[in-house]
């Protein structure tokens, strides 16, 4: 069994076929298909159905990809942990974040880390702080930041808090509160509102803090990313809470001090034990050490 060939697996089970597959490792799909099939007749199984509309994981391959990942990321530390011995940092770093992270200028932090170190991958993946937290449990992303009320802290992960911060509200240019200075919780909960998902933590956040007053409100629409929320408050289809911090970014929208409005806590993670020569890296360049 090769690492190649487990390669391929992976980039198949990620795409979802053989063709963007085979773009991905830059090879020609012909010896992609043919290292699988080789690997499927030493393995006794096989590991992907075929059809002409699709390809899907067997639960054979199912059982196969944890462990291929597993022995690629392992390869890849222990090319890294060579490296970082003569004094190179190579190989992969995933960071992942929230949309609206602040505390950090993401890619000026990249920036400053590619100037040093050249060879080393990174790879971005945006989502919700609870899978980001658990993506770094489980080592496929090795650093992430997230936004958590003030009741929540992360698990199972090294963690640094970074900033603390208020939201505030978020109206379309021609809202009737546009030219108020401040709003309370309790007249802002009329609205139609626009938020993250119920269970994320950028929803909690503000849903505990209506809760706290004894207040409920209309959530008429839920997205996953803050930039489309200031698409659906800009032609005032609906209200928001966001970051103070975050919200110098946006442009279109006009934001309103909240008197009794919900704080958050900004924090970088990364895994506790057997982080690579790169993350520890990225984290200094950040002004965190590694070891703490």
């Amino acid at each position: 069994m090769e690492l190649q060939q487990m390669r391929y697996v992976v980039a198949v089970a990620e795409t979802g076929g053989f063709t963007r597959a085979a773009e991905r490792c830059l090879v020609v799909q012909s010896a992609l298909s043919h290292q699988i099939a080789r690997l499927e007749r030493e393995l006794g199984a096989k590991l992907f159905e075929r059809t002409s509309r699709r390809v899907r994981l067997t639960p054979a391959g199912e059982a196969f990809l944890p462990a291929a990942r597993q022995c690629l990321e392992a390869a890849e530390r222990a090319a890294a942990e060579v490296a970082a011995a003569v004094g190179e940092v190579r190989g992969r770093l995933a960071v992942g974040l929230i949309p609206t992270v602040a505390a950090v200028d993401i890619p000026d932090a990249l920036r400053v880390f590619r100037e040093r170190y050249p060879n080393v991958r990174i790879s971005l993946r945006v989502g919700a702080s609870d899978d980001l937290a658990e993506q770094v449990r489980q080592g496929s992303d090795d650093v992430a930041f997230l936004g958590l009320p003030t009741t929540a802290r992360p698990e199972g992960v090294a963690v640094r808090e970074l900033a603390r911060d208020r939201l505030v509200a978020v109206v379309a240019p021609g809202h009737p509160l546009a030219a108020e200075p401040t709003v309370t919780l309790r007249r802002f909960s009329r609205e139609v509102f626009v938020d993250f998902p119920v269970g994320t933590a950028g929803r909690i956040q503000t849903d505990q803090a209506f809760a706290a007053a004894g207040l409920s409100r209309d959530v008429a629409f839920e997205v996953t990313t803050a930039d489309y929320i200031t698409r659906l408050v800009g032609p005032g289809l609906a209200v928001a809470m966001l970051p103070s911090a975050y919200v110098p970014r946006l442009t279109g929208v006009v934001t309103i001090e909240v008197t009794d409005a919900p704080s958050r806590v900004e924090y970088v993670i990364w895994r506790r034990t057997g982080h690579t020569p790169a993350a520890a890296a990225f984290l200094a360049i950040l002004g965190v050490e590694s070891g703490e």
